[in-house]
């Protein structure tokens, strides 16, 4: 399930409970309103770790319209979501956000939805460093000054490049091992802690991107990039072992990633590296 689609269903369900009387009798001015609610209802990753995939305001921006506690349209919102497919829970936090946690296999869509981008931006074998420091630079805001050339960790540049690399580095090597990525393979569930913060960030991509902020889109690649770098050592298999269902999963959303760094690179005018 991407962003997108967990967004209308989110909104589908917002307007049935105002429609079907779940919120009790609305005025003809709270009807009104409702029509201005898509603008504002938004879904995003959750403030906090552990707090689900996704948070979303709905229930505040709906109790803003219809007068009723927040809270109290936030039970409503959330036994309804509950029952929608894709969605294994839905809890109720703070003054009414609603926290969801999507199912393993809403997960895999999410990567396999992204990893079917790859192809699409193009790749280079190595860096061009004055053009790729002139373009990260102007992107955020900064100097191109020689610590954008340096090749550690500690530059953000060099670290998104890297990932992106390491990535492409991952599906040689596994095709070299004679397997290719699946999402969600054997139904592979990425609910691990590094999995499940990584497949955030990227579902993060599209929205960041959309809109125009060239800082805020460097920040969400580097947040892909740690994400992709906190997981890469367990994506291929180790020795002699045989490839399994985990490692195609795995690798799926190391591609993904990948597709994500490459196409957040070229909107900043940096080229994204086959080798570094």
């Amino acid at each position: 399930m991407t962003p997108a689609q967990l967004s209308r269903t989110v909104l589908r369900t917002v307007r049935r409970a105002a429609g079907d009387g779940a919120l009790g009798e609305l005025s003809p001015g709270a009807l009104e309103a409702l029509d201005g609610l898509p603008e504002r209802i938004t879904v995003g990753r959750p403030p906090r770790p552990g707090c689900g995939d996704y948070a979303t305001n709905a229930a505040l921006r709906l109790a803003a319209v219809t007068g009723r506690p927040a809270r109290s349209v936030a039970e409503v919102l959330r036994e309804r979501l509950a029952r929608e497919a894709g969605i294994a829970e839905v809890a109720v936090a703070g003054p009414g956000f609603l926290n969801i946690t999507v199912a393993g296999g809403a997960r895999a869509e999410l990567v396999e939805a992204l990893a079917a981008r790859d192809g699409e931006y193009a790749l280079v074998e190595r860096t061009d460093p004055a053009r790729d420091v002139r373009g990260w630079a102007a992107a955020t805001g900064g100097e191109p000054g020689p610590g954008l050339l340096e090749q550690r960790e500690a530059n953000p540049l060099f670290l998104v490049q890297y990932a992106h690399a390491r990535a492409r580095a991952l599906l040689r090597g596994a095709r070299a091992l004679g397997f290719a990525p699946e999402a969600g393979a054997g139904g592979y569930a990425y609910d691990a802690p590094r999995e499940a913060e990584l497949l955030g960030a990227l579902a993060e991509y599209e929205r960041i991107a959309a809109l125009g902020d060239t800082g805020r889109l460097a920040r969400c690649l580097e947040t892909v990039a740690d994400g992709l770098l906190g997981i890469h050592a367990s994506v291929l298999p180790v020795g002699e072992h045989k490839p399994l269902a985990a490692h195609r999963a795995r690798l799926a959303l190391a591609q993904a990633a990948g597709t994500v760094l490459a196409g957040g690179l070229s909107r900043l005018g940096v080229t994204a590296p086959v080798h570094l």
